[in-house]
């Protein structure tokens, strides 16, 4: 028997792994997908939480949560989260009548401060060109990178002479990653490489504990 403890704190803010059954690769089908984000709301309507950011591949999904500052129980919205989908969901039964939908369990980190929740939304947006799914975040559909930019999360500042779309971010991975190699990049200051017709952006300073 795992001797795993989760960390339950009021008002906590959480990065989240959900992975499917077997890794199935079900989670991007519109269908699924549409219950899924009727699962958010649904869920969301009696026991509120906050996403800052999600990304949802189809065996896997990753998000931050904030729960409000009297609750800290995001065990229970998960469950009722996925129950909601596998309701809706046509699979073969186990031979304890539970549906082949999810994993049993899923994984959960307490964000501690501000760069590390600036690192796990970064993580969040970068996963789908890990995996090669795409090019860049903004081409992946599936997920919040949108909703990231209209809030200034991130911008993007054109394309170099390679014809790579340039982003300024949080952090290093996201920029390094998705800029030429040859493009100097600081993370506190303005700086135009006129080699690569690069040009990054100042950091915004964000307060992460509070609603964003």
């Amino acid at each position: 028997m795992s001797d795993y403890r989760r960390s339950y704190e009021r008002g906590g803010c959480y990065f989240f792994t959900v992975v499917t059954h077997d890794r199935r690769p079900w989670l991007t089908q519109p269908d699924i997908y549409e219950r899924l984000r009727e699962g958010f709301r649904h869920v969301a309507t009696a026991r509120p939480f906050h996403v800052d950011g999600i990304v949802v591949l189809p065996d896997h999904l990753h998000c931050i949560w904030r729960l409000p500052e009297t609750d800290s129980d995001f065990s229970t919205r998960w469950r009722l989260i996925k129950h909601f989908v596998s309701r809706g969901a046509n699979t073969i039964l186990s031979d304890r009548s539970e549906k082949f939908v999810w994993q049993r369990r899923f994984w959960e980190h307490q964000i501690r401060d501000e760069r590390d929740w600036r690192r796990h939304l970064d993580y969040i947006f970068f996963n789908p060109v890990k995996h090669g799914y795409v090019s860049r975040p903004a081409d992946w559909k599936f997920s919040s990178f949108e909703h990231a930019v209209a809030k200034g999360w991130y911008g993007f500042v054109g394309r170099n002479r390679a014809g790579i779309d340039l982003w300024v971010g949080f952090g290093v991975m996201i920029l390094f990653q998705l800029v030429d190699p040859l493009c100097l990049i600081h993370p506190t200051a303005d700086v135009r490489n006129e080699r690569t017709n690069c040009v990054m952006l100042t950091r915004q300073r964000i307060n992460w504990r509070k609603e964003i």
